[in-house]
């Protein structure tokens, strides 16, 4: 029985070590808390766990060392940007998980952009970078509507859109522009591995969608598209957080669509190998919106989305170790592109707080119906929460559990996730009954036909160009 070392202890990582058990493996688990799914799933597959850092490339190779797993699956981007691929591989340990070299796309959101533009990147956006916020202010100015963002990935915070339009506003939104900047670059105060600077981007409107997709340095598997949520209330208002849920697949995305994606992350791919001089090994994932521009490339992970996961390896219909081992050892053009007939819909359960104040979300106890969740059909995966004393579960400051229901249609798996979702019980917990409900998947396909119908009938448009006080005209293109 083949061996897998399961790196993370998100819902990601239960997800992933879900489809991996469902191939028949011995799991094994690095976990920095007992996220009590994947603790069972190890314990049913006739394998152990350890606790201990993920993002500690020392205890992820003594876990290894310890385990000798024939594949270790690594989930969460800040291992990746730590160096843990790295120091698996140079033990000899095959690893699926994007070098450090390489996660920078992901980590540094101002490389990524600068790696769009030299190499050519279909759905790349205007941008600026700076290290002073007046600059960024000034920029932000020129361009009108814009996107203000750390330079660095920081779990979804930080950002501040502004959309230009509202000039009635000018006083007010002179000041919501200076404090995004101020509060993007705030956000970088914890990180020592990045310049204290921000990003500063074309805002765009329309509808998004995530395109993950694992890579082998030449050939590019790319799992179905999943539509994340990443605002902590309903219709989509609130916070930026990790994401309140997902559906999958998009019948308001085209095909068309989806191979843009496809194509943006094969050429991120290439890009990546002729700047850097490495393969892209593991999971690139794009997160794009469909606006009036086309596609374009908003961000990317360097490893599978939370929750977006969950939907991937659901619906993905095949031999998920086999699939792995195919991107770890460069086969993945054999790899053959199996999907169940069913959508998804997922919804994350969090505790009040969440995502602005982690001690006040963390320490709730809960519990979950087992009984409700087997008669509704879904499936649990457990985030940031660990075994209660007395029973039940604790949260511990992030997304508790997500809850996956599928269906024949869109309409049964949004039935079934609210149904799972009413199950779990708690004092200050909550969720979005928008996502996936008919109204919502009716509002995206109307804002699909309307940014289609433009980006379609403008067609390409060739070079842009932006007027920057005291600089003139910028040529893009």
């Amino acid at each position: 029985m083949d061996r897998v070392l399961v790196i993370g202890d998100g819902a990601r990582e239960h997800a992933l070590a879900w489809g991996l058990a469902r191939s028949g493996v011995r799991l094994y688990a690095l976990m920095g808390h007992l996220n009590p799914g994947v603790a069972q799933l190890v314990r049913e597959s006739g394998g152990s766990y350890r606790l201990g850092s993920p993002t500690s490339a020392a205890e992820a190779v003594k876990a290894a060392e310890e385990f000798s797993p024939d594949l270790v699956v690594v989930g969460p981007e800040e291992p990746l940007f730590a160096g843990v691929s790295d120091a698996l591989r140079e033990r000899g340990f095959l690893t699926l998980g994007a070098s450090s070299g390489v996660a920078i796309i992901e980590q540094r959101k101002d490389v990524a952009r600068g790696l769009q533009w030299k190499y050519g990147v279909p759905g790349r956006l205007v941008y600026g970078v700076f290290a002073d916020v007046a600059e960024a202010y000034s920029f932000a100015k020129a361009l009108g509507s814009v996107a203000i963002k750390p330079v660095r990935q920081a779990g979804g915070k930080g950002v501040r859109v502004v959309y230009g339009e509202a000039k009635y506003l000018d006083s007010a939104l002179d000041e919501v522009v200076a404090r995004g900047a101020q509060e993007a670059k705030a956000q970088l105060a914890s990180y020592g591995d990045v310049p204290q600077a921000v990003l500063v981007e074309e805002a765009v409107w329309g509808v998004e969608y995530t395109v993950q997709a694992l890579v082998d340095g030449e050939s590019i598997f790319a799992f179905l598209p999943v539509q994340d949520n990443p605002h902590a209330y309903e219709l989509g208002l609130g916070p930026e957080c990790g994401g309140m849920g997902t559906v999958s697949p998009l019948p308001f995305i085209e095909e068309g669509e989806f191979h843009a994606a496809v194509e943006a992350i094969k050429a991120t791919a290439e890009a990546v190998r002729r700047e850097f001089g490495v393969e892209y090994v593991g999971v690139l994932s794009g997160q794009m919106m469909l606006t009036a521009m086309g596609p374009v490339v908003i961000e990317y992970y360097s490893r599978f989305g939370d929750p977006e996961a969950l939907n991937a390896v659901y619906l993905y219909d095949g031999d998920l170790y086999d699939l792995f081992l195919k991107a770890a050892t460069r086969k993945l053009h054999k790899a053959e592109r199996r999907f169940k007939a069913e959508y998804t819909v997922v919804k994350a359960i969090a505790p009040l707080g969440y995502p602005l104040d982690r001690r006040l979300a963390a320490g709730r106890v809960f519990h979950v119906d087992w009984d409700a969740v087997r008669r509704a059909g879904c499936l649990v995966f457990f985030g940031s929460a660990e075994p209660a004393e007395g029973g039940g579960y604790k949260t511990l400051g992030s997304r508790a559990v997500e809850i996956l229901g599928a269906g024949a249609t869109p309409e049964e798996a949004y039935e079934r996730a609210e149904r799972c979702a009413a199950a779990v019980k708690g004092e200050g917990l909550f969720y979005r009954s928008d996502i996936g409900s008919p109204e919502y998947m009716a509002a995206m396909k109307r804002k699909a036909e309307q940014v289609r119908a433009v980006y379609k009938w403008r067609g390409e448009r060739g070079e842009r160009l932006v007027w920057e006080p005291g600089k003139g005209l910028i040529r893009f293109g």
